[in-house]
């Protein structure tokens, strides 16, 4: 891009005027250029989704188990790792402080004073 700055005063009898700025720019460079799309045979693939089924290449991969609450650690634990087998089950107790990074892998069980889910279970 070519663009050139000029700075001109002029003296009108024995005062100096304020000085005068122009700018310039090339006529190629006037012209705003819109992005290309791509054509129509080469299609751009959809952006994934966000929310309840998370990133992935499963969609319909399962994030959140509320069918759970109310069931002791164990069980839950044993029906996540059916549907994930890689998950890595963390029971939370009461009270009891968790760190806010997200682990795709990691499933927390919040659990009351009797060892009873009690929120939904989500990855995390």
């Amino acid at each position: 891009m070519l663009l050139s700055f000029h700075r001109h005063s002029q003296i009108q009898g024995n005062q100096l005027s304020p000085p005068v700025q122009s700018f310039a720019m090339t006529e190629e460079n006037q012209q705003i250029k819109s992005p290309q799309e791509p054509p129509a045979d080469q299609a751009v693939p959809p952006l994934p989704i966000l929310g309840m089924y998370g990133l992935g290449s499963n969609p319909a991969a399962k994030t959140t188990w509320p069918e759970l609450v109310g069931l002791t650690a164990e069980e839950a634990e044993r029906r996540i790792k059916e549907e994930k087998p890689g998950a890595q089950i963390q029971v939370v107790q009461p009270d009891c402080f968790v760190t806010m990074d997200f682990r795709q892998n990691r499933v927390r069980l919040h659990v009351d004073s009797l060892g009873k889910i009690e929120r939904a279970p989500r990855i995390g």
